[in-house]
């Protein structure tokens, strides 16, 4: 076949792919020549989010709440939302589809339960949460889809509350989105702490994960194969301290899908302080703002890791109820590139609610890129219970917090720069009700605490959903608190936006694609 024909096949195929797209999008011989036309917003028609291994103890609950948003431009009939178990790796880790090197990805020091194919927390419409609860140490981790109307905006929420032993507390988080990359700044491998990070692949072939460690003085010198080989539709916890014999009170962790994709979290345990979900940084940014810091914080250790070649010049500000300050003896921060650098800035809210900003020092050239998370700690002594905020990427539109309570849910917002109006919304409750919106504005450098709005009559779990409606960039979090024989248990969890919506570039004809120069 000559080169003449190649070409006239090539042609006849182009054509007929440009008139196919033409007919899909509706265009007309008059779009010729024209540019492409302005991109629309439309909601996501499929999400996928992954809740870890909630507990092993035998004195844990966990109570799991799922919600989906009403939108506009859904169609109100079709989708599905639903979870089902996955398999626990630690239990058959020569399963087929993992590596069948016998145990050695078994670092968890732990059994759990196998999976099974019974749905988890179906939804029946949006604007409506589930909830079911789980009162074994035997429950799963899940893998979750929605599609259709239910899809845009779908949050999961699982808190687990431990009565007793080193981990007691509430241990709170958002199911997450499956990704190739995450950063863990705060992680410890400490004696003191026991963290594990769950790994769990949602999708049908083995996912190949490393993890680093970067302590104070650089990477931590691994004592164990990094690599980890995840099975398909399974999930599988790393005690951090195996893959090291280097102790370093506050370490970051990076966790990279070398194929596939996974879902990562880290349970941090500590002897003394209690236990939290740590959830994964922000992308680095050389501005960050770490959201939600309790009134009544008694200390908070903040932990930073410059991923990049160049070091980080970081300012240090405290945005409170009515200004920005810079906390004392804390003006800046210099963070060395490849290492964590972590300073105590103990009770810095002095009884008000704030939210942390770092942002570049002034000089010359560009900014370094950062990752950050604050530990907070609430008590004293033997009552003390900690939590811990990630820095948390500004909501773009709207962002929703899946378990709320009638008593104990405070909401934070800061603005880093210019004022910024928002709306938020509790969705009825899911034993009944009716949804409440109220509209607040937060001025720029500032942080607004409150207690969201309840649902009208409404019984149960509800959710609440935070939407920017004009201004400058947002960010927010959620504390859920349960006092328990004097320990102010804790938990709180930052909302990024929920993606919910998408941007889709829309198509036209263009023949002078066929021009042959």
């Amino acid at each position: 076949m000559n080169r003449t024909t190649l070409s006239l096949i090539g042609a006849a195929t182009a054509l007929a792919a440009i008139s196919g797209v033409a007919a899909l999008t509706g265009g007309s011989s008059e779009d010729a020549g024209s540019a492409g036309k302005a991109a629309t917003r439309l909601p996501v028609q499929r999400s996928t989010l992954l809740c870890p291994t909630p507990s092993t103890s035998d004195v844990s609950s966990t109570i799991y709440t799922a919600y989906t948003p009403k939108r506009d431009g859904v169609d109100a009939k079709d989708g599905t939302a639903e979870l089902l178990p996955a398999q626990n790796a630690a239990d058959d880790v020569t399963d087929p589809g993992g590596d069948g090197k016998g145990d050695k990805n078994d670092k968890s020091g732990k059994d759990g339960g196998k999976g099974g194919d019974k749905p988890v927390l179906p939804l029946k419409e949006p604007g409506k949460p589930v909830t079911t609860d789980v009162s074994s140490a035997g429950a799963p981790a899940l893998i979750g889809t929605a599609d259709g109307r239910f899809a845009p905006g779908w949050t999961v929420q699982q808190t687990t509350t431990i009565d007793a032993g080193s981990g007691r507390g509430i241990l709170g988080t958002a199911c997450t989105a499956p990704d190739t990359d995450f950063w863990f700044p705060g992680v410890s491998t400490d004696r003191g702490r026991q963290d594990f990070v769950h790994l769990t692949n949602p999708d049908d072939a083995a996912a190949e994960v490393d993890l680093k460690l970067y302590g104070p003085s650089g990477r931590l010198k691994s004592a164990t194969d990094e690599s980890i080989t995840v099975p398909p539709r399974s999930t599988l916890p790393v005690l951090l301290s195996t893959l090291t014999d280097q102790r370093a009170e506050s370490a970051s962790l990076r966790v990279t899908a070398r194929s596939g994709r996974i879902g990562a979290e880290v349970q941090a345990v500590d002897q003394k302080a209690g236990s939290d979900w740590l959830p994964p940084s922000a992308v680095p940014s050389s501005s960050v703002a770490i959201p939600g810091i309790p009134k009544d914080a008694t200390s908070a250790r903040l932990v930073v890791f410059a991923p990049g070649s160049d070091d980080a010049d970081l300012k240090v500000r405290l945005a409170g109820p009515n200004n920005s300050i810079t906390p004392a003896g804390h003006e800046s921060l210099h963070v060395k590139s490849g290492m964590t650098a972590a300073i105590d800035l103990g009770d810095v809210t002095k009884g008000e609610p704030g939210s942390l900003l770092l942002t570049p020092e002034g000089g010359e050239g560009p900014a370094t890129p950062v990752v950050a998370a604050l530990q907070v700690t609430r008590g004293k002594g033997g009552d003390q219970e900690t939590a811990f905020i990630p820095a948390t990427a500004a909501i773009e539109r709207s962002a929703t917090a899946a378990d709320n309570r009638t008593k104990g849910s405070t909401l934070s917002l800061v603005a880093p720069r210019a004022a910024a109006k928002v709306r938020i919304t509790a969705s009825a409750g899911a034993g009944g009700g009716s949804p409440v919106s109220k509209t607040y504005e937060v001025k720029g450098g500032t942080t607004k605490a409150l207690e969201p709005p309840r649902p009208a009559s409404g019984k149960g779990p509800y959710a609440v959903t935070v939407e920017r409606l004009s201004g400058g960039p947002v960010h927010a979090s959620r504390m859920l608190e349960l006092t328990q024989d004097g320990v102010p248990m804790f938990t709180i969890q930052s909302l990024p936006d929920d993606r919910g919506t998408v941007v889709v570039p829309e198509a036209g004809q263009n023949m002078s694609l066929l021009n042959d120069d």
